[in-house]
């Protein structure tokens, strides 16, 4: 853990702290609008057309990762002469919101399978088909940073394990408070999502496993993403600081969580990109937040369970 630590003291002192100000602070501000005005349960999510919708998400991660761009290479008066870097920067935010968006490949499944079957189909193929749609564009990425000598960071070249049992440790008690509150308990245990086909198998673990299998395929998409691309794609242009405005971008996909959750994203996709900027590797971090993801679900099924 002394050796996590010690990344994170490094980070912070070489750091420029203006930029970390304006990027707490940006935060912040697009946390508070929100959750004050709803900007993803009121707006995004009632909008129908799928191509409308995908504006909309593009338009948000765009203020979200740009913004602290924009104020980094303003300040240091620096403009990286490199179309790499702005073809990388400027498509990051439609990637992922094309990513929000898609259900494509689980729509087809609904029509070739009736009923609650075709519906639970649906479900737990969502994610697997999101990660293929975020993984074509990170290939070829890949392949135009020649830099890269692994797949943005699947490697275990660097790695000590320790560490993170310990991150993940320290996150009980913290998600044991969580399953307290109210706004954590509606959202979780995502499980919840497929309670209708119960009475319809007679291995209902079995339908819940496929499911928290499929949930957790979300967060090698997001890892690979966050962590990988934009962190081990965008060093090359400004160092550390690169993990900031992945920071707040991150943050941003998370507006449709409990409040909590969403400030903690800020702080959790910095030290996670700390993390990934002196490894060179995702595979540390994808382990914490796979944790983390199924604690929450434990947490969120005993919490629920307790209330009754």
């Amino acid at each position: 853990m002394s050796l996590i630590l010690s990344y994170i003291q490094d980070f912070f002192r070489n750091i420029d702290k203006w930029f970390l100000i304006f990027c707490a602070a940006f935060a912040a501000l697009i946390i508070f609008f929100n959750y004050r005005y709803g900007i993803e349960t009121r707006w995004l999510y009632t909008i129908q057309n799928r191509l409308e919708k995908f504006y909309g998400f593009f338009i948000v991660y765009a203020i979200a990762f740009l913004v602290p761009w924009l104020f980094l290479l303003i300040k240091n008066r620096s403009l990286p002469n490199s179309g790499l870097f702005w073809f990388f920067l400027l498509t990051a935010p439609a990637i992922f919101a094309l990513k929000v968006v898609f259900n494509s490949g689980s729509v087809a499944i609904q029509e070739n399978i009736t009923g609650v079957w075709g519906r639970y189909a649906a479900i737990v193929s969502s994610l697997p088909s999101k990660l293929i749609i975020v993984l074509i564009p990170l290939f070829l990425y890949w392949k135009l940073a020649d830099q890269q000598q692994s797949f943005w960071g699947l490697t275990t070249q660097y790695l000590v394990w320790k560490p993170y049992i310990i991150m993940l440790l320290i996150m009980v008690p913290l998600i044991i408070f969580a399953s307290t509150q109210s706004d954590f308990l509606h959202t979780y245990p995502k499980l919840r999502q497929i309670g209708f086909i119960s009475p319809h198998t007679r291995f209902p673990w079995l339908t819940k496993l496929i499911y928290e299998i499929s949930y957790g395929i979300d967060f090698v998409t997001i890892e690979l993403f966050f962590r990988g691309f934009l962190v081990l794609a965008f060093i090359k242009y400004a160092g550390p600081e690169a993990i900031l405005p992945m920071a707040v971008f991150y943050c941003s996909i998370h507006f449709g969580k409990p409040v909590f959750e969403c400030i903690s994203s800020f702080f959790g996709g910095i030290l996670l990109g700390i993390v990934v900027y002196r490894t060179q590797s995702v595979l540390g971090g994808l382990v914490v937040h796979l944790g983390i993801a199924w604690m929450m679900e434990v947490g969120g099924y005993l919490g629920n369970l307790w209330r009754k």
